[in-house]
């Protein structure tokens, strides 16, 4: 990858992450419940995704599942499903006291790895990432040793930053009627997010 590749695949990188998306609102709805460093345990499930999912995609497995419309069918709607079910969920408990000793980390990491994996969108996001970025004719495993720390590192930037949001909401509002108000927008988000993954069209597969 070029220098000038290189500047371009960053830009679009950053775009992609801090779009506010499935991960941004457990991000912030995660630092508002169990506090900025308990959370950061969700961002390393993000990282955990990204990792996996950057290193597939590189394996061609990412345009596999695309090209399958039954395969990809399914999964889209087993996440849109997840989505819908935790918004549900949330704007179920948002006036419950908050218990910030309720969740271990393990228990955050899985739940913010599924809610990860499901993001409506990371299949068409890694699948732009290694259609436009990746120079052909050039050992991809190469190339990732620009793109994977690039990657990481503007995915870990911007979700540390939404969970440090959440946390100075979570702050602010912890015992103010405005929590419960904050925390049910945030489970709309993800009532929202599932029906638009659920509505969505499977993306064409890299030929």
């Amino acid at each position: 990858m070029s220098w000038e590749g290189w500047i371009i695949f960053a830009g679009f990188w950053i775009v992609f992450v801090t779009t506010p998306g499935p991960n941004a609102v457990n991000c912030v709805q995660n630092g508002m419940t169990f506090g900025f460093r308990k959370s950061l345990w969700g961002v390393a499930a993000i990282l955990t995704q990204a990792t996996a999912f950057l290193l597939l995609s590189a394996a061609g497995v990412t345009a596999l599942l695309v090209s399958s419309p039954t395969a990809f069918l399914l999964a889209k709607w087993v996440g849109a499903g997840f989505l819908i079910w935790l918004g549900l969920r949330g704007w179920l408990t948002a006036s419950r006291a908050i218990a910030t000793q309720a969740q271990p980390p393990v228990a955050i990491y899985r739940h913010a790895l599924a809610v990860a994996v499901i993001n409506p969108k990371s299949v068409a996001g890694y699948l732009a990432a290694f259609s436009q970025f990746v120079e052909p004719g050039v050992p991809i495993w190469s190339q990732m040793l620009l793109i994977l720390p690039t990657a990481l590192t503007i995915t870990a930037a911007s979700y540390i930053t939404y969970t440090a949001l959440g946390a100075g909401l979570g702050r602010s509002a912890l015992k103010a009627i405005v929590n419960v108000w904050l925390r049910r927008a945030l489970a709309v988000c993800f009532i929202i997010y599932g029906a638009l993954l659920g509505a969505s069209h499977t993306p064409e597969a890299i030929r």
